[in-house]
């Protein structure tokens, strides 16, 4: 017989998600605070939203707080592309092709 280790986050009675590790257990619980935190804050915009848009939009805000956090330190959250040297095959036969045409 197996043994097999879950750790639950409950909220308000209600278990939200079960996991295999005590770090993504504390991850998870920590971010739903964040949420819980944010709720109050946003309702005191004027935005003219229900509870639950209130409540979409604080989750989404804590699952995402380490763009979030870039953005209000004045970065970027866009993940740029590493630019390569390298043109692409299609390209470089394009070129050569027209560098024939006008020969």
């Amino acid at each position: 017989m197996a043994v097999i280790t879950q750790f639950v986050v409950v909220r308000e009675g209600v278990e939200k998600m079960t996991f295999t590790s005590k770090k993504d257990a504390d991850a998870y619980d920590k971010m739903l605070d964040i949420a819980d935190n944010l709720q109050p804050l946003l309702a005191e915009s004027a935005l003219d939203i229900d509870d639950a848009t209130y409540e979409s939009l604080s989750f989404y805000l804590a699952k995402h707080k380490d763009d979030l956090m870039k953005i209000l330190k004045g970065g970027s959250s866009v993940k740029e592309e590493p630019v390569t040297a390298k043109t692409p095959a299609s390209k470089k036969k394009a070129v050569k092709k027209a560098g024939q045409e006008a020969a």
